[in-house]
């Protein structure tokens, strides 16, 4: 392992792969302290080849050399190569490898543990890597780097601190789990601060993320009053967390989940000792509660809500929109146009991804997933299925998520009669969420085309878009914006009868929906989270003031 990398070019090679990034078994100690691949300049006429660091242990030292009898130290490697976004490369030898055809020599090693570090990358990492060959990778670098000047392989662009409080789940949130591993998988150190739901602990990490769960949440809120006073018992204890860790060692970034907007003012002290703060707009909230608490937009509570809005964005340093219809409705009202941006809810394809069903239950599933209040529509939709239920037996409506609304949905499910075929499974981690959208066999997403409803995206479509599951939608101006008759199954907003025709023409018609999730696929693909986390990380970079410069593009 000793290696003198300008001698090589002796030999006029395209790559090499004779070192290790910080191998902690081998003797050699010159490590080249890197997990990505890094060009090798010093040749004849300025040629260059390029070092594959192998930045996992061998086996031979593993597995003969330490006599390890498990994959652990390969999987703990991984994971953190993953964490910062490096290059997973391990150097394996057959010649070591027992393939159980003769008797087991002295210096061998169970091919199964090979297969089993095979397996835990697709099980654990399925849809997130690129499986490439060393000369692939080698060219590939090679042409991001022509100029030569990327030599240590080692990211200059400095990783940030950044906080994202939400009044949320973490583990339900799609958006935020989006942004927050998007950053924490590039280097980034990234705090969440979050709800706990009974029996979690108050910190936990998470593929990278460090999640403190403040404040339990009871999903049943007792009238506004109640719900205002846990924000605020929320605000308070965020504001008391992020400030504290801020002064230990200082965020260069607040991004702060709305609902509810004035939860931006817990970014105080970090934004006068030079913090930036981004808002990001899930839900606009005077439209969000007018729906929730049945208040009229012409009162007295709605112009006090837009007031505290238009607060909230200028003491942002920029605002994020969840989809189009609100940004032309926020610049109208509370934003200049060059200080938002829209970020929709795109589903990630590492967890959203076309797969086999694994039910063999002969039933035809209809599933919801989603925040069960009185906007989503779900009374509409047990009803139009109670009318269904008796033309398809085997069929079952599956609603999974919490919310106000849930005691009284389970109430109209019993006096329908529907005999358990009406079933609520309660909030699910998003992992776990994916595998019951791809068991179904229809989405559905009853929405009502009230203030809020009518402008509300949902995530939900996109990501049964994803998996290569039809869904039926209500036709809403959202919705109608966004997607066409091509890729979903509409039904007129708010109209039971109308439900009811379509859903028996869906479930008795699998070619349609065939089709129907054909070019859904061909759609999603365009609106994958792979494709537009680019634009979230060059505005954060922007924001802190971080310079990648051209030699530290993203891949």
């Amino acid at each position: 392992m000793y290696c003198r990398h300008d001698w090589l070019h002796e030999l006029a090679i395209e790559y090499d792969s004779s070192t290790f990034d910080t191998d902690p078994f081998e003797l050699e100690a010159t490590a080249v302290r890197t997990i990505f691949p890094f060009a090798v300049n010093g040749g004849q006429n300025g040629a260059q080849y390029v070092e594959l660091p192998y930045t996992l242990p061998q086996d031979f030292t593993l597995f003969v050399l330490l006599k390890e009898k498990s994959i652990s130290t390969w999987k703990e490697k991984l994971d953190w190569i993953v964490k910062h976004g490096g290059m997973a490369l391990i150097i394996t030898h057959p010649d070591y490898m027992d393939f159980g055809t003769r008797r087991a020599r002295l210096g061998q090693y169970p091919v199964e543990y090979y297969k089993q570090f095979l397996d835990y990358v697709n099980s654990r990492y399925g849809g997130q890597y690129w499986n490439v060959l060393p000369r692939e990778i080698a060219r590939f670098w090679k042409e991001r780097h022509k100029d030569g000047k990327l030599c240590s392989g080692v990211p200059r662009r400095r990783n940030l601190r950044v906080c994202m409080p939400a009044y949320s789940f973490y583990e339900t949130d799609n958006r935020v789990i989006r942004y927050a591993e998007t950053l924490a998988k590039r280097g980034d150190r990234v705090d969440v601060i979050a709800l706990r739901q009974s029996g979690q602990s108050e910190f936990e990490e998470i593929n990278g993320v460090r999640v403190f769960r403040i404040q339990e949440r009871i999903l049943n809120e007792k009238g506004k009053l109640d719900y205002l006073l846990r924000l605020l018992r929320f605000f308070f204890r965020s504001a008391k967390v992020i400030t504290a860790n801020h002064l230990r060692a200082p965020y260069d970034l607040i991004h702060v989940h709305s609902v509810p907007d004035f939860e931006v003012f817990v970014a105080l002290v970090p934004k006068l000792t030079g913090s930036k703060v981004i808002l990001d707009i899930h839900d606009i909230v005077p439209e969000f509660y007018a729906s929730k608490f049945e208040e009229s937009p012409a009162g007295a509570l709605f112009k006090i809500l837009v007031a505290i809005e238009r607060l909230s964005i200028r003491f942002s340093n920029h605002v994020i929109i969840s989809n189009h219809l609100w940004e032309q409705k926020l610049i109208g009202r509370s934003v200049p146009a060059d200080k938002c941006s829209v970020i929709l809810n795109y589903p990630d394809p590492a967890i959203f991804h076309r797969r086999e069903k694994t039910r063999t239950d002969g039933k035809q599933i209809v599933m919801y997933p989603g925040s069960l209040n009185y906007h989503q529509g779900l009374d509409i939709a047990i009803r139009a299925f109670s009318r269904i239920s008796g033309e398809f037996p085997e069929a079952e409506l599956h609603i999974y998520g919490d919310g106000a609304e849930k005691e009284r949905l389970a109430e109209l499910a019993d006096s329908l009669e529907l005999d358990g075929r009406v079933r609520f499974f309660g909030g699910v981690p998003i992992k776990d969420i994916a595998v019951a959208m791809a068991d179904s066999d229809l989405g559905i997403v009853p929405k009502r085309d009230n203030a809020f409803g009518n402008e509300a995206f949902s995530t939900k479509i996109l990501e049964f878009m994803s998996l290569g599951v039809p869904v039926l939608v209500s036709s809403t101006r959202i919705d109608r914006f966004y997607f066409s008759d091509k890729v979903v199954q509409f039904f007129k907003a708010q109209d039971e009868d109308d439900l009811v025709e379509k859903l028996l023409f869906l479930l008795k018609n699998q070619s349609f929906r065939q089709t129907l999730s054909a070019g859904a696929l061909e759609m999603a693909h365009d609106y994958s989270w792979d494709l537009k986390k680019g634009k979230y990380l060059d505005m954060v970079d922007a924001l802190s003031g971080v310079d990648r410069g051209k030699d530290n593009k993203r891949i």
